[in-house]
């Protein structure tokens, strides 16, 4: 999935269709990937579980930014989790 693939998906998600937030979700995506990385999960190319990890993190960084004392729903830390432990468990 190219990168305007992802942010098509991330606005339908947030259901925000203008392109008014562009670039703040472009941003958030980055973020997201980036964040991901340091939890030390690898993520792969035209894998749709790690586009969509991404997806799912970058919606919850919008809507932390909405309220900041907002936790990270158990839904995306078990993802994570699950990611992290099948790749670290492949030979």
């Amino acid at each position: 999935m190219n990168d305007a693939e992802k942010l098509n998906l991330l606005k339908q998600d947030l259901q925000r269709m203008t392109t008014a937030n562009d670039a703040l979700l472009t941003a958030l995506l980055q973020q997201a990937a980036s964040a991901i990385k340091k939890e030390g999960i690898t993520l792969v190319t035209d894998d749709i579980e790690c586009d969509m990890l991404q997806i799912q993190y970058a919606a919850y960084l919008f809507r932390k930014r909405g309220a900041p004392d907002t936790a990270m729903p158990r839904y995306l830390r078990y993802e994570l989790n699950n990611m992290l432990i099948s790749q670290k468990g492949q030979p």
